[in-house]
């Protein structure tokens, strides 16, 4: 489930540069929308109620590999969206 979350807004992300240049800003204004309202909190709160650093159980799995890997692209876009989310940085 995790996973395919993250998947879901690499793939926005992914896809953001190829868009013609008069959707770009509102599809950059969807991806910020989502992450910071749909996407982080749930996985600071998954982080925040499991206790643990990781995502899944109490060591380094897929899950982490790929949220990792989405934080740097949604830092990419604008480094700021994680800067209210303690726990993904």
């Amino acid at each position: 489930m995790y996973v395919e979350g993250m998947a879901d807004l690499n793939e926005m992300i992914i896809l953001f540069p190829i868009h013609p240049p008069e959707e770009q800003d509102a599809k950059l204004a969807l991806i910020k929308e989502k992450t910071t309202n749909r996407y982080f909190p749930a996985f600071e709160n998954v982080l925040k109620s499991h206790g643990q650093d990781f995502l899944v159980g109490n060591r380094l799995s897929r899950a982490d590999i790929h949220l990792v890997e989405l934080i740097y692209n949604v830092e990419e876009l604008d480094p700021n969206l994680t800067a209210t989310f303690p726990l993904l940085k």
